[in-house]
């Protein structure tokens, strides 16, 4: 939902550290890989209890997630960057509420288990209408420099940081803060398939 009005605060915020990075000859899936790998670290770190550190390495994850965009347009934007970025930013968003299940299953695991069945929702819809655009030749208007076709709805990425936030500074909030957001998804999961439905005929 807000997405579409950050992408340009990212991206005056985050330009002088790309170029910085272009500088030393890093490229845009190096830095995707390390962003992943930091994800991976952060969700050991909420299995382990440890919320702060998980919230500094899921920042920093997101941080990458930024940087590697800004850095494939200023240099090459490739097909294999666009469907690495997807592709991990869809397993990371899954990991994160499991690591909260691993840390305490007996309060966490059924409203991890709800989150993640409803990302699953929010994801696949986002999928198959961005495979059937490309199809097409579709483009998004609001987000004109993604690699895929990008559809928006009521959780975007920046909800859903947003909300992993918010467990990682109130972790026994989790699974309420979980229900909650998961019934968001939904919403956006069945909005997704009306506009599918309504723009393939």
């Amino acid at each position: 939902m807000f997405d579409r009005h950050l992408l340009p605060v990212i991206r005056s915020l985050f330009d002088a550290p790309a170029r910085g990075l272009i500088a030393r000859g890093i490229t845009a899936d190096q830095v995707s890989l390390a962003g992943f790998g930091l994800g991976l670290v952060a969700v050991g770190a909420l299995a382990a209890g440890a919320y702060g550190t998980a919230l500094a390495l899921i920042i920093a994850n997101r941080a990458a997630d930024g940087l590697d965009g800004i850095i494939a347009r200023m240099t090459a934007p490739t097909d294999r960057g666009a469907f690495l970025d997807i592709a991990f930013d869809f397993v990371f968003y899954a990991l994160v509420p499991l690591g909260f299940a691993l840390a305490d299953p007996a309060a966490n695991a059924l409203a991890a288990a709800v989150l993640i069945a409803s990302f699953v929702g929010t994801g696949s819809s986002f999928l198959a209408f961005a495979s059937i655009a490309a199809r097409r030749g579709m483009t998004a208007k609001d987000y004109p420099a993604k690699g895929i076709y990008y559809l928006g709805g009521l959780t975007e990425g920046t909800e859903t940081i947003a909300l992993f936030i918010a467990m990682c500074l109130w972790p026994s909030a989790f699974p309420a803060l979980a229900l909650a957001f998961a019934a968001l998804c939904v919403l956006t999961t069945i909005t997704r398939w009306h506009q599918g439905w309504r723009s393939f005929t």
